[in-house]
């Protein structure tokens, strides 16, 4: 498990990449949380804040920070946020915290999209070792069921013994898991995916990250999108 100096270390090359006087995107984490203390300290800097994550947005609002609300925005300077497997072509997959529908807008919306990583999450090409997300419609849970298993894919709802029921999202729908295997093409998955109908959107992220920050034992470094 990434230690917190190496969070902090993360967060503060994160910062350079913050102009004062313009809207940033901000996701979930620790690593975020850090990022936040250290736009607080640096008296000079003067951001708006728009965030996919409540809990982001009540640690903004704690430090005196304004948050604004998405819908009232529509292009954002800068986002980070984090993931579960980012690929040398930058690629990547969330999966745990179920708001990707929110962050992939935020992430279209930025100018530049930045995934602050440790090293373990770097891979060469995405493993999924972690499923796919889907954000489903309600009534088409059984549908998008159907067709996801002819693509190959193994699809759970998610649920959680803290709640009777499935697991909703913050837009009131329904997250499915899906598994795959020997994924050859993923943007081919992306796509095959988004096209079912009721699906609202996935936790593959595709040709939307710009850059990767990531940190280690040997230090900080950083793939670009000019790069690949």
């Amino acid at each position: 498990m990434i230690n917190d100096d190496l969070k902090k270390d993360c967060a503060k090359e994160a910062l350079k990449y913050i102009k004062s006087n313009t809207i940033i995107g901000l996701g979930g984490g620790s690593t975020i949380s850090y990022l936040i203390d250290y736009i607080r300290e640096d008296k000079g800097l003067k951001v708006k804040v728009v965030t996919p994550s409540v809990k982001t947005k009540m640690l903004c609002i704690k430090n005196g920070l304004e948050v604004l609300h998405t819908c009232c925005v529509d292009k954002i300077a800068v986002a980070f946020d984090g993931c579960d497997e980012v690929d040398e072509e930058l690629n990547a997959l969330k999966s745990g915290g179920g708001i990707h529908t929110k962050e992939k807008l935020i992430a279209s919306m930025s100018q530049d999209y930045i995934l602050l990583v440790d090293d373990t999450k770097i891979v060469n090409t995405l493993t999924f070792k972690h499923p796919v997300v889907l954000e489903i419609l309600q009534d088409s849970l059984k549908y998008v069921e159907k067709v996801v298993k002819e693509l190959g894919g193994k699809p759970t709802i998610r649920n959680s013994s803290a709640k009777d029921g499935f697991t909703i999202s913050d837009n009131g729908n329904l997250l499915m898991d899906v598994f795959f295997e020997n994924v050859k093409d993923i943007y081919n998955l992306e796509n095959s995916l988004k096209n079912i109908c009721g699906v609202i959107d996935t936790s593959l992220f595709t040709n939307v990250v710009t850059k990767v920050i990531i940190v280690g034992k040997d230090g900080t470094r950083i793939i670009s999108k000019k790069e690949v």
